[in-house]
């Protein structure tokens, strides 16, 4: 049994994506935490912290290591956090003089923060993939029925005629802007998360600042001083990925409007009903206002996780393990399923003298 509808035995039909929920499985985030620690030990070395045969020691112990899982999870259980276990173990896997030296200089902030942005950043880019494609989608539906009309209407009545173009470039607009604020956020908003046990990298020296950049740099993340208490970025992420689906649960609830209506679209598929065989429900167009409202809902739990108490909070820092991995969830279902709905969009709009026809 899972609590989760995105990975639920049935209703991850609906809501589910396995290829994002790949980026938040146990595997993949120790294999993020792995990454971190073996990039960390190369950091160090080539800043003069670690001797290069130190260092080189620990790449080489961390390549295949895979941890005890019932061990880590005693260790959560009994520290709160999973590194301080993982680490544990990492250093035996090493073993000798190189075993000590894993983790040299972090907290376990750092590791479980940079993790995660390792896998968010992994995941936009796949959301990227999928924005691209919706807009492509409307693209082609603008090209095919734009010139056709549909009745616009205002504070839910009936108004005049528009073109479906004016409908579809409604939809399409917002999608398209929030793509360029993504694309914007991704050039530094994924930051490696190094400052040690409060922020100040104390067991470097002057040499601080030249580990973090060598470690950013070999993540392939930005570099930026510690935020282990300054969460505005992770919070921003959450508002862009709330645009998305908000924008998407803006077009579901227009398309169920006019499914209701009748006679301005046609769709393919749908859901079908156990008590009324002769109904197809427009389902994904619902889906798309449902994952809208859901992210709504999540952005006050990030913004409840901007109050750390001074250089560190537990308790805040628990509400962004909780709520961001399933706003991506939900990003990524919606995306999706906003593709197969255009796909399943067979037309929108009338031609001109049927119907409804009071465009002037």
């Amino acid at each position: 049994m899972s609590l989760s509808p995105f990975d639920h035995p049935f209703l991850s039909g609906l809501f589910g994506d396995a290829e994002v929920a790949a980026q938040f499985s146990a595997e993949a985030d120790i294999a993020a935490m792995v990454r971190f620690e073996r990039a960390l030990a190369l950091a160090e070395a080539e800043c003069g912290v670690l001797d290069a045969d130190i260092a080189t020691a620990i790449d080489a112990g961390l390549a295949g290591f895979s941890p005890d899982m019932a061990g880590l999870a005693d260790g959560v259980a009994n520290d709160g956090v999973v590194v301080p276990a993982l680490v544990r173990q990492m250093r035996a896997a090493v073993g000798g003089p190189a075993g000590e030296k894993v983790h040299f200089g972090a907290t376990s902030q750092d590791v479980i923060d940079t993790s995660l942005i390792l896998r968010l950043k992994a995941a936009t880019e796949g959301l990227d993939v999928r924005l691209a494609d919706v807009i492509g989608d409307l693209d082609g539906l603008l090209e095919r029925d734009g010139s056709r009309l549909l009745m616009g209407h205002t504070r839910m009545q009936a108004a005049i005629d528009i073109h479906a173009g004016d409908r579809l470039g409604a939809w399409r607009a917002p999608l398209e802007r929030t793509r360029s604020r993504l694309a914007l956020f991704a050039v530094d908003g994924f930051a490696v998360q190094f400052g040690g046990a409060a922020g100040t990298l104390e067991r470097f020296g002057d040499a601080g600042p030249s580990v973090r950049a060598a470690l950013a740099s070999r993540l392939g993340l930005s570099d930026r001083a510690q935020w282990h208490s300054q969460r505005d970025a992770m919070a921003e992420f959450a508002g862009l990925l709330s645009l998305v689906t908000g924008s998407l649960g803006k077009v579901g609830q227009d398309i169920a409007l006019l499914a209701q209506a009748g006679g301005e679209i046609s769709l393919a598929g749908g859901g079908g009903s156990s008590a009324m065989p002769h109904k197809q429900n427009p389902v994904a167009a619902e889906l798309l206002v449902t994952l809208a409202r859901f992210n709504a809902v999540q952005i006050s739990a990030l913004h409840q996780s901007l109050v750390h108490e001074q250089e560190r909070s537990g308790a805040a820092w628990m509400l962004e393990w909780m709520t961001l991995p399933p706003m991506v969830m939900a990003t990524a279902t919606a995306l999706r399923t906003a593709h197969r709905l255009f796909g399943d969009l067979r037309r929108i709009g009338r031609e001109p003298g049927e119907a409804g026809d009071h465009l002037n």
